[in-house]
């Protein structure tokens, strides 16, 4: 049995529909009796917890054989900061997983993540990653570059965007490289790993380490994902470039333009100075590498799109 940790997420949502085509057995790790009516409604288990919360997860994981671990955040939020999900969290989800015996785990990480970073969101992601590691469990990390499809935080930010006023403002020079990668191609490249032919290169010397980083088969600037996402919501506007200081100055405003956005019917996506500071960065790896892990080519951002953006404007 497979034990979800963020099944309601972006990406969890669309593995727990890959796994009820299937009829896997599962049991999700929910915060709400709605959200639990939800997988049940799926054919899946349901224990209602929090992996900040250590005591929510006691015995939730008895019977499971692989932990799929999804939770993550992009933005603190009072008291839900990175340390506390990304690293306690994990370390109370691996506890728990000892206890119950659990054969597996896998954790989703992120390309970029290292201990040394400057970005909080980076180093922890890391930090989550040696938790996992030194576990004592066979395990699998993933490190994807962007993730997008439908319901993904990247691309409703930039819709929102898009849609705020007469031209679309890009942070610094909109120069650094993404790799998106769709989704379901995440999704095609998790099932190859537990349930096609082992992917290539398997785990480590005693199956005790996996770790992928891998992208969509584009490396594409901020500006020309900008652009192709207007392109798919048949908008055309300019893209004016913004000095990343003189953004950083108006931050402590936001709370002022957000609720003038509200009066004037504009929703303003939040925005935090380390977000912008990464926005700067490339985040990208080899073009072919989900071809040479997982045997097959991933769709270019262009016809992602396509598949999930259903508005035109």
């Amino acid at each position: 049995m497979f034990f979800i940790a963020g099944g309601t997420g972006f990406i969890g949502k669309h593995l727990v529909n890959a796994f009820a085509a299937k009829a896997y057995r599962v049991r999700c790790l929910v915060r709400t009796e709605d959200k639990a009516r939800a997988c049940k409604s799926l054919g899946f288990e349901a224990g209602i917890g929090d992996i900040t919360d250590r005591e929510s997860l006691k015995g939730k994981l008895d019977g499971c054989d692989t932990v799929v671990h999804l939770v993550g955040i992009i933005e603190e939020k009072g008291s839900m900061t990175f340390e506390k999900v990304h690293v306690e969290g994990t370390r109370n989800l691996v506890d728990e997983a000892q206890k119950a015996g659990v054969k597996h785990i896998f954790y989703q990480s992120a390309l970029g993540a290292s201990a040394t970073s400057w970005a909080k969101y980076y180093k922890t992601k890391a930090e989550a990653e040696e938790i996992v590691k030194a576990s004592g469990m066979p395990y699998t990390i993933f490190r994807p570059s962007l993730v997008v499809g439908d319901g993904d935080g990247f691309t409703e930010k930039l819709k929102e965007l898009v849609h705020m006023g007469p031209f679309v403002p890009v942070p610094g020079n909109g120069n650094a490289k993404l790799q998106p990668i769709y989704v379901e191609d995440w999704i095609k490249c998790f099932m190859t790993l537990f349930f096609d032919n082992p992917p290539s290169p398997p785990f480590s010397k005693g199956g005790m380490g996996g770790i992928y980083e891998f992208g969509g088969p584009e490396h594409l600037t901020y500006n020309e994902i900008v652009l192709q996402l207007m392109e798919a919501l048949g908008i055309n506007k300019p893209i004016i470039h913004i000095p990343l200081k003189i953004i950083k100055l108006s931050l402590p405003f936001y709370g002022i333009s957000k609720g003038i956005g509200s009066l004037l019917g504009k929703k303003v996506p939040s925005v935090t100075a380390e977000q912008l500071s990464l926005l700067q960065l490339d985040n990208i790896c080899d073009k072919d590498s989900v071809e040479k892990s997982f045997g097959f080519v991933p769709v270019k951002y262009k016809d992602a799109l396509k598949l999930f953006i259903k508005e035109r404007r």
